[in-house]
């Protein structure tokens, strides 16, 4: 199975990234975390992208707070999937790198969630690499399946109380 490749901006980010990495354990998808920064560290971001199918990965996660140009950056740099998280910050409450994150140029995609979205994004990377692997497809469908069961169980509840 091909990895999903986690960048962070800043080891700030990780209390928002680890809501993925746990979704990424659950699934039993191999990943690796790293926090390079596109503005810092702009060197090692790029290496990292540009040999990251080389090295067994299939989708990359990149997540960042405020300017969060590190999605961009990385999309600028590989062919595979880039998803984005924008991360709250202080900052107009991370509007600012949703932003930053959604508003890329023609030719440069970055699929992004919700502010400070990581679970999602870890599932949709799951998604992607699902279309190519039947094993994980099954374990999203039985997901889905057990978070319906959840609901329909809550609302079971729900309707005992009030609903006479």
């Amino acid at each position: 199975m091909k990895k999903v490749g986690i960048l962070m901006g800043s080891a700030s980010d990780l209390p928002v990234v680890k809501k993925g990495i746990d979704m990424l354990e659950a699934l039993s998808i191999p990943y690796e975390v790293h926090v390079y920064s596109a503005h810092r560290t702009p060197f090692e971001a790029a290496e990292f992208t540009k040999n990251a199918k080389a090295n067994g990965f299939g989708v990359i996660i990149a997540a960042a707070g405020m300017a969060a140009h590190l999605a961009g950056a990385v999309a600028a740099n590989t062919t595979l999937p880039v998803i984005g998280i924008p991360c709250k910050s202080t900052n107009l409450d991370g509007l600012d790198a949703l932003l930053a994150t959604v508003q890329m140029p023609s030719g440069i995609p970055v699929a992004t969630v919700a502010i400070d979205g990581a679970a999602n994004a870890a599932l949709l990377a799951a998604q992607i690499l699902a279309l190519s692997d039947s094993e994980l497809d099954a374990k999203l469908v039985a997901k889905r399946e057990k978070d319906a069961a959840a609901v329909l169980e809550k609302d079971a509840e729900i309707a005992a109380q009030f609903n006479k």
